[in-house]
């Protein structure tokens, strides 16, 4: 168990994902794949190929495929050394699910990057380490010349939402890092985005 001080998250430093850090990634996971062995693959493969790749390791072999390919897969937030929070975060084409979704379809033809997952170790989740990794996916957004961040978070309708229905982040904390809504066609799910 990795002790907080004070003030932990200025301590926190964000890293793409590679070949070099993914056993930070997989350590961060866990066993299950962060929930139900998905390995983030839910938002890059059709329904089939996701439910088939949750036996024997298959979405997790998918997710280090790519990682290995060198393509961009997201953003880890590292304290004290080890990975505590995960952000999806690549073109939006390479998430075959957004292509077919029927209330985030693309609201223009500009080159978009987008968050379709975040995860937060359960220790240190309610903290503000989404805010903290939102703005960390930005900085590195300036540094690579990506102009535009999109995401698809909710908003809560109930007081409590169970952590397993908040894997796409909370409205809130994109708010907080400057991100605004974009499209609306979702009441509950707003299409926000970050002009950077």
């Amino acid at each position: 168990m990795i002790r907080m001080n004070d003030d932990f998250l200025n301590d926190l430093k964000f890293e793409s994902l590679g070949s070099r850090n993914w056993g930070l990634f997989e350590q961060l996971f866990g066993p299950r794949g962060a929930c139900g062995n998905c390995w983030c693959m839910y938002y890059r493969l059709r329904p089939a190929e996701f439910r088939e790749g949750k036996f024997e390791e298959g979405n997790k072999l998918a997710m280090k495929e790519i990682v290995e390919a060198g393509k961009p897969a997201g953003i880890l937030a590292l304290y004290e050394g080890q990975a505590i929070a995960w952000c999806a975060f690549a073109p939006r084409e390479d998430f075959t699910k957004l292509s077919r979704s029927r209330v985030h379809k693309p609201i223009d033809d500009r080159s978009v990057w987008s968050i379709p997952c975040i995860f937060i170790h359960k220790d240190f989740r309610k903290y503000g380490v989404s805010i903290a990794l939102l703005k960390g996916v930005i900085a590195y957004a300036r540094e690579n010349g990506i102009r535009i961040i999109e995401a698809y978070p909710v908003i809560p309708t109930t007081v409590r939402l169970p952590d397993s229905f908040a894997w796409t982040g909370l409205y809130k904390s994109f708010e907080r890092a400057g991100f605004t809504i974009a499209d609306r066609t979702s009441a509950n799910r707003p299409l926000v985005r970050f002009y950077t």
